[in-house]
């Protein structure tokens, strides 16, 4: 014989009470106040710099930006080489980088047997670790001779002779210079464009790749058809954040670019980059004096210069994602 049973709405059991709001608050204003902390240290390297570099555009207004002259004794400089040399070695590298890296991510995704996608993914990442010092001594005693002996002298015998383009390979070849260091940085922001592409091509669906093989696609249709378009953003993320570090590295740059202040039109000649100059000057400016200020000054030409091809990016990207 069954008993029923009548609860009254006081034995009704109620939700038992969240012991976790004090934690969950705390863990929330701990969050804003990293938040927080990141916005003011980034504001307050923005203010030190511009306030440092005041004195310099002061003295010589907006033409220090496109100014060529650079000379400590006289007190006068510009930062127009600095800048052209930023500027050239970043998008080289990158435009050297970026086919070599979907290549190794390709390779790694589709083409590589299962048991060598490890030790070469691995070999790829360990690139990210080396110092970049390391890069520089070995771009100035092993690529910058090879550059000097054979790569240079071929290239200035044959493409040199070209009408037009012939002009970007003329020249000694001394093999430090722009092309150089836009190399040596190429192979230092491959492995984070590799990785970027490597990991985001792994992500697209099982399901989308096998309905495209399905219909009769190519391994390269697939890849250009399904995977690039399902990832275009992630990639171009990659390759901005390569991008990034290509315009504020500064040893390896200054082992292997000339340090020269000088614009060169022949990618073989000599140069320099914001980050080098500051490298190698700011140990010798006195506090205080113009040459600092230069310095400073050029310093935060280089934070702006980063932050518009990162805002850059973000429109492209969000432009791209909204058509």
């Amino acid at each position: 014989m069954q008993q029923s049973i009548t609860l009254s709405p006081n034995a009704v059991p109620r939700p038992a009470r969240r012991s976790g709001n004090l934690g969950d608050a705390i863990f929330a204003a701990a969050c804003h106040a990293a938040g927080g902390f990141v916005l003011l240290l980034l504001g307050g390297i923005i203010i030190e710099l511009f306030i440092g570099g005041l004195p310099a555009f002061r003295a010589f207004g907006l033409p220090f930006i496109w100014s060529t002259e650079w000379d400590p004794v006289q007190e006068v400089f510009g930062a127009g080489v600095s800048i052209y040399g930023t500027i050239v070695t970043a998008v080289l590298a990158i435009l050297l980088a970026v086919p070599v890296a979907f290549g190794v991510a390709f390779y790694l995704t589709e083409l590589a047997p299962p048991w060598l996608r490890r030790p070469v993914g691995t070999a790829v990442e360990l690139l990210a670790a080396v110092p970049s010092i390391i890069y520089g001594m070995w771009g100035f005693f092993l690529i910058a001779p090879l550059m000097a002996q054979h790569v240079q002298p071929a290239v200035i015998d044959s493409i040199g002779e070209w009408p037009l383009i012939g002009e970007l390979f003329q020249g000694p070849p001394f093999g430090t210079g722009i092309f150089t260091a836009a190399l040596i940085l190429a192979i230092m922001i491959l492995p984070f464009i590799a990785a970027t592409m490597r990991d985001v091509f792994e992500q697209v669906p099982a399901v989308y790749k096998e309905s495209a093989y399905g219909l009769g696609c190519t391994t390269w249709e697939v890849m250009k058809g399904v995977v690039l378009p399902y990832t275009r953003v992630s990639v171009a993320g990659g390759i901005m954040l390569g991008l990034g570090r290509a315009l504020g590295e500064t040893m390896a740059v200054t082992f292997v670019i000339g340090n020269a202040n000088r614009i060169s039109s022949s990618l073989f000649g000599p140069g320099n980059t914001i980050a080098s100059v500051v490298a190698l000057e700011f140990g010798e400016s006195e506090t205080g004096s113009l040459k600092l200020s230069a310095l400073l000054a050029l310093g935060f030409i280089l934070f702006v210069l980063s932050f518009v091809v990162l805002a850059l990016s973000r429109w492209l990207l969000r432009s791209r994602i909204k058509g």
